[in-house]
């Protein structure tokens, strides 16, 4: 496990490890007890909230700039690595996990989630036919989850009942927060909903709480993919382009309705479309589009590569020259001053992890790009 401390752990989690052939059967006793009883300690269930400005020259009077990032103990994060563990290897045996949500899970990443979307479209776009990809964005998904309709989920989506499902009642019940900034504190506050920020559990309990909604996309014949909260969902429109984007209508009037029955509120401002291969007027296509004309553009963003209408990503490639460019020149003037390795090591982190994110999608491209 990586060090990491908050103000409340008496002892640093650096000295924990160190320590552990010593203190490590009283941290095996804890964490048994806290699993045979089904209950999870007061103290492990409040979480340090360090607000960070997102952006060095921003306004500090404005909440909005700030991230906050939040810290639960050391001894907390043992126990949900545990129960993770154990939770995952049900999950897969089982086969309960969503295949199409690329967050969280071993050998996923927004690479193979973007490999396996754009394959998909480029499957039908080399037939001649056109592709609609939607992105939705939930607005503090995370946040706004209900504790209630996620302990239903998890009895009878997943099927965990008894002590299992007392030990997670327990741990969303009596959740409890901080804000630390600098020398000041405040008050602790409870915390009523949401999966808990900074915790292990908390991203595949989310996963789990959008179980239902892939039911959803299946029912329409619309394929989809997550990656956390980002949602991804394509189709193929047919040459009665009434009925393609009636079925696309129907199928998001249901996901809004989904979404509002399961406390989560999807963000219109951020929705995006784009038509890929299209030889349909722009006018005739945003008529039948209808209410979600506004949302269509020549490209998008997604999951941090930029996808234009052509397939060409040429703006994608030109982002990332730039932005590598961008980043050499300011190490360049620092270089005389930085040891030869340490300059190595800037440069990788800067600039050839530009280059290699996402660079699976490049294959196929021209050699000028």
């Amino acid at each position: 496990m990586n060090n990491t401390n908050t103000v409340l752990d008496i002892l640093p989690s650096c000295l924990a490890k160190d320590c552990f052939d010593v203190i490590g059967p009283s941290i095996l006793f804890l964490m048994n007890f806290s699993l045979l009883s089904g209950c999870v300690p007061l103290s492990f269930k409040h979480a340090v909230v360090h607000p960070i400005l997102k952006k060095r020259n921003s306004d500090c009077y404005d909440l909005s700039n700030y991230r906050p990032i939040s810290k639960l103990s050391f001894l907390s994060k043992i126990l949900e690595r545990l129960v993770l563990s154990q939770l995952q290897a049900y999950l897969d045996t089982n086969n309960i996990a969503e295949k199409f949500q690329s967050a969280f899970k071993p050998l996923h990443s927004t690479e193979t989630a973007l490999v396996r979307v754009l394959n998909d479209i480029l499957v039908i776009t080399d037939t001649g036919r056109s592709m609609v990809l939607v992105l939705l964005d939930l607005s503090s998904a995370l946040d706004m989850v209900d504790h209630n309709i996620l302990l239903l989920r998890l009895e009878h989506t997943v099927g965990i009942r008894g002590t299992a499902l007392d030990w997670f009642k327990s741990y969303l019940a009596d959740r409890s927060l901080s804000v630390h900034l600098g020398t000041f504190s405040s008050s602790s506050a409870p915390v009523c909903c949401g999966v808990p920020q900074g915790s292990v559990l908390g991203p595949i309990l989310f996963s789990l709480y959008l179980l239902p909604l892939g039911a959803i996309f299946e029912k329409y014949n619309i394929a989809f993919h997550f990656y956390a909260d980002d949602i991804q969902i394509y189709f193929e429109l047919t040459d009665d382009l009434a009925v393609s984007l009636h079925y696309f209508q129907e199928c998001m009037r249901e996901v809004k309705e989904w979404f509002l029955s399961n406390s989560l509120v999807l963000n219109d401002k951020k929705t995006e479309i784009v038509v890929f291969n299209s030889k349909i007027p722009r006018a005739q296509l945003c008529a039948a589009l209808g209410s979600f004309a506004s949302f269509s553009c020549d490209y998008v963003s997604n999951l941090g590569v930029l996808l234009d209408s052509s397939l060409k990503l040429d703006k994608q490639v030109s982002a990332v020259v730039r932005s590598s460019f961008h980043q050499l020149r300011l190490i360049s003037k620092a270089r005389h001053y930085i040891p030869h390795e340490d300059l190595e090591k800037l440069i990788h982190t800067f600039v050839t992890s530009r280059l290699d994110y996402c660079n699976s999608l490049y294959y196929g491209l021209p050699s000028s790009l």
